[in-house]
């Protein structure tokens, strides 16, 4: 027997999650949102974009007062960085923001479910919590479980050398050196802090160009930039061999073509080459819900799975992942289960990179238009 019914259980209280569980309830269906954490928010208000953005903020002015206060007649005098009070503030950030959540929640009289959501069937969620299991029927599931960051063969994280984008987040030290496997926005507002703050950092890319996937223009201007703010860049480069010692990580690095391998030893690794979906423990097998082969939960146009009263979206899903992205489509979602009518125009979703000067960009990008004969 359940211990409770629900019109809809959102599961994850990321962007995507907990916007449609407020949305979803605010039109009078009866709510619950499951989270594996004790706070909401996901990655994006815990360990992604809220707390990167409070670094990237707070690194902008340490090096705006380091190099270009005194010209504009500005006296201070060297600054000096410190790391745990730079943490401290990131930290204050985050917590106003999930607090920010749980208010939300109890006003709009969403509840809050915290443990391992597993889709046991159409309508039905089981949770597995520090309090033990219980089971809860919903007549619509929303899986709103986001993504994590993508493993690579031979290096292993260990959120202390070799680190996320997680763990980039909360060095204990500014390192000397750090090598930055990945060329995409995470690597570069990441690396973009860290040198900032007085690290030599560079980046290993695989492809050819910063950014791939963006307008080619803006990834030539970004290298430029890149380079004139003091990043060394590897790109068309691999890493095909790490080695971690008591205080120093080896690289071997080839190109990306093959050729002659280098050595780079550094004090930390920043793992950034992308970000997949996280399903993990969602039972999508035994619920009979399709995935791609890039682990992807399949929807139709309005967000449905293949089976019926299970819909899905954010990052578990095909598109962008951007935050603002899975907002939209919660308030969608939660529309179109309401009886209601959505629609998203995605060439309207814009899209950030937080560096120093920022690039933003929205809709299809030159090289798209010219392949699509446009």
């Amino acid at each position: 027997m359940a211990d409770a019914q629900y019109d809809v259980v959102v599961i994850g209280s990321g962007p995507g999650g907990y916007v449609c569980a407020i949305r979803a309830a605010q039109l009078g269906l009866k709510v619950a949102c499951v989270e594996k954490d004790n706070t909401l928010g996901g990655t994006c208000l815990n360990v992604g974009c809220i707390p990167s953005k409070a670094l990237l903020s707070v690194s902008e002015k340490y090096a705006q007062a380091s190099h270009d206060f005194d010209a504009l007649g500005i006296e201070v005098g060297k600054p000096k960085a410190n790391l745990k009070k730079m943490m401290t503030h990131k930290d204050k950030v985050v917590a106003a923001n999930t607090q920010g959540i749980t208010f939300l929640f109890k006003k709009n009289k969403v509840d809050h479910l915290i443990g391992t959501g597993t889709i046991t069937g159409a309508g039905t969620v089981d949770i597995n919590g520090k309090d033990g299991k219980k089971t809860v029927t919903a007549k619509n599931i929303v899986i709103a479980t986001g993504s994590e960051s993508t493993p690579l063969n031979g290096v292993t994280v260990d959120e202390k050398q070799i680190v996320s984008s997680t763990g980039s987040l909360a060095l204990e030290k500014i390192p000397a050196t750090m090598a930055v496997i990945g060329g995409g926005v995470i690597g570069l507002e990441l690396g973009s802090v860290w040198q900032r703050l007085g690290t030599k950092v560079t980046v290993i890319e695989f492809m050819d160009r910063l950014l791939p996937g963006s307008d080619l223009e803006v990834s030539k201007e970004m290298k430029k930039l890149m380079t004139r703010q003091g990043m060394e860049l590897k790109l068309s480069t691999k890493v095909t061999d790490v080695q971690t010692s008591k205080d120093k990580v080896m690289l071997t690095l080839e190109p990306a073509n093959g050729g002659a391998t280098e050595k780079l030893e550094v004090e930390n690794v920043l793992l950034s080459i992308g970000r997949r979906p996280y399903t993990q423990g969602l039972g999508l097998e035994k619920a009979g819900v399709k995935v791609d082969n890039r682990g992807r939960v399949e929807i139709d146009d309005h967000f449905q799975t293949n089976v019926a009263g299970i819909y899905a979206i954010g990052d578990v899903v095909r598109g962008a992942m951007l935050a603002h992205k899975a907002e939209d489509e919660g308030v969608v979602v939660a529309e179109i289960i309401a009886g209601q009518s959505g629609h998203i125009n995605y060439d309207a979703i814009p899209s950030v990179v937080y560096t120093f000067p920022e690039v933003a960009t929205v809709g299809k990008t030159e090289e798209q238009l010219k392949e699509a004969g446009i």
